[in-house]
């Protein structure tokens, strides 16, 4: 369900904020449940730092060229590993290699998938993510500097 809101956040000129997350409503599905709810809402709330690291670690893709479903099943897995210490970290990238299987955009979705999130697992276990930021991303793309630093807009903020 988080990466069916993702997805649908994608969409539309408002962007999902985290405040809102208790309004969704998914069809045939009802209210998000609430770890869906943690992951899309650490994920808005990270979105910079996450899309960074995964375009650190993506070789020859930008995060903006990355089919949509893809990009948002690396945002929760990535978010999942590099935030979530009680998901370990085979499971979390099983889990979305399973989703890019399913749902991927691409035929080659979930082995692209699993190569993303092996080398995010490396760099992260071996420190070497410590000190990606904006400037440091392979496709050259800085954030936004309208958006805050905590990347929700209009002055939102996350805990």
């Amino acid at each position: 369900m988080a990466l069916l809101t993702l997805y649908m956040s994608r969409f539309g000129e408002d962007r999902l904020r985290s405040s809102e997350l208790e309004q969704v409503q998914l069809p045939d599905e009802g209210k998000l449940p609430e770890y869906a709810c943690t992951l899309v809402d650490g994920i808005l709330c990270n979105e910079q730092d996450i899309d960074d690291k995964l375009a650190s670690v993506s070789q020859n893709w930008s995060v903006e060229r990355m089919p949509l479903v893809d990009h948002a099943i690396l945002q929760i897995a990535s978010y999942e590993l590099l935030y979530q210490d009680e998901v370990p970290v085979s499971v979390c990238i099983n889990e979305a290699v399973e989703l890019a299987k399913a749902y991927g955009g691409e035929d080659e979705s979930a082995r692209f998938v699993n190569g993303v999130l092996g080398r995010l697992a490396r760099m992260y276990a071996d420190g070497e993510l410590d000190d990606v930021q904006d400037d440091d991303v392979a496709d050259g793309d800085g954030a936004d500097e309208s958006d805050d630093s905590d990347g929700q807009p209009d002055g939102e903020s996350c805990d």
